[in-house]
């Protein structure tokens, strides 16, 4: 199974990127991916609420497909993002929740955000971060470490590995979850020597494999993993592919609920 662990969908095509819950199946289906991890793509005027009901109605639309995160931002105030938190969870039944200090601009380990994130964290259930190069004062990987190590019972997902930008940062990635053993690797927007330096300073188990669609072209990113894994056994390929995915959030033969 090929689960793509990075695709942002959106309410309605927004801007020239955005891509609609069916346009991303219909790539899915051309690309040979059977799942994908979803998040929402944050409309300019920042409105979240309907873009993170459009995921809910996503994954309802498409069960077996398509694997709903919420999304939060502290910007919003404290309030509003608990209230986003709780929603996400209690009644969208989503598998976790991204918080993203590039896009929407804040710092991901600041004290006030911290506790939003001790909120989410409450839940039980995986946090992801975008951590890149394109704010590295926002989401520097060390800041992701801080916040894993107050929280060692969450999983966290480390998203593009530190790019998302110039120099990258993947070596800082790297040695931050090598400290950190609830710190798992999404490798989208980053390049291909990266994710080897990943692959072969964490092993197969910690790594994910994401396009990072529509920013990323699904089946391009899908063709370039397949390259970058070619020497290794198809345990390992599988892990990368899908199955870690699967095992962190807990997902029983396929099931996207």
């Amino acid at each position: 199974m090929i689960i793509d662990a990075d695709c942002h969908i959106s309410s309605h095509k927004f801007d020239a990127l955005a891509i609609t819950a069916d346009e991303l199946v219909r790539h899915m289906d051309r690309a040979g991916v059977d799942q994908a991890l979803v998040w929402l793509k944050p409309p300019y005027n920042k409105d979240i609420t309907p873009e993170n009901r459009a995921v809910y109605e996503a994954t309802r639309r498409y069960p077996d497909r398509l694997i709903g995160f919420g999304w939060a931002n502290p910007r919003l105030g404290a309030e509003v993002t608990r209230d986003t938190i709780k929603r996400c969870f209690e009644e969208y039944g989503f598998h976790g929740l991204k918080f993203n200090g590039a896009q929407d601009d804040y710092v991901i380990d600041d004290p006030a955000v911290m506790a939003l994130i001790e909120t989410a964290a409450a839940y039980g259930k995986p946090l992801a971060f975008h951590i890149g190069a394109d704010a590295y004062e926002n989401t520097h990987p060390l800041r992701l470490g801080r916040i894993a190590a107050c929280f060692p019972e969450i999983t966290f997902f480390l998203i593009h590995i530190g790019g998302a930008g110039i120099p990258p940062l993947d070596r800082a990635a790297v040695e931050v979850a090598a400290e950190h053993a609830n710190i798992m690797f999404i490798g989208s927007s980053i390049g291909e020597r990266a994710i080897l330096r990943a692959l072969h300073a964490l092993g197969p188990d910690r790594l994910c494999f994401g396009s990072d669609m529509p920013f990323g072209l699904m089946h391009v990113q899908l063709a370039m993993y397949r390259a970058l894994l070619r020497d290794h056994n198809t345990a390992d390929q599988q892990k990368v592919l899908g199955e870690n995915l699967a095992r962190v959030l807990g997902l029983d033969g396929g099931s996207a609920g």
